[in-house]
């Protein structure tokens, strides 16, 4: 178990991350323009020429959570300093178990997962997050930005 200030130092690295320009550009993508309505939306951009950024973005929350559930980072100072992990299990959480089927991986995001279910207010923090987008895969819904 980490102490106060050694989670607070590995959160702001991991922010630090975050910065960087390819994750970046990655995060603005799957916020942005990545809305899947079925699981195959979200095998072709994981297997497509957006591969690199879904699994940038996937892989970093699932690191960044399997930090959480060793203990490197306390758990409710990741949930107070995030939310952005949230909209990505949000946006894949109605395919996860399909997904994990079809990719021979029933641990897919399961770390991810863990966290965010273990959330007092799980539910009422996903429900800030819309469900699958309607109309067609993978077009923007509102204006782009870069965080």
């Amino acid at each position: 178990m980490t102490t106060k200030y050694e989670s607070a130092d590995l959160l702001l690295k991991l922010y630090d991350l975050r910065r960087e320009p390819v994750l970046r550009k990655a995060r603005a993508w799957f916020r942005e323009e990545f809305r899947p309505r079925t699981a195959q939306d979200v095998l072709e951009a994981y297997r497509g020429k957006r591969s690199a950024y879904y699994r940038m973005v996937t892989t970093y929350w699932s690191m960044a959570a399997t930090l959480v559930l060793h203990g490197a980072v306390e758990e409710q100072m990741f949930a107070d300093a995030n939310g952005e992990h949230i909209m990505v299990y949000s946006r894949l959480r109605p395919f996860l178990t399909e997904l994990r089927g079809l990719l021979n991986n029933p641990g897919y995001l399961d770390k991810l997962e863990q966290v965010i279910l273990r959330m007092p207010d799980a539910q009422a923090r996903l429900a800030r997050f819309p469900g699958p987008a309607k109309g067609k895969a993978g077009t923007p819904k509102g204006p782009r930005r870069v965080a």
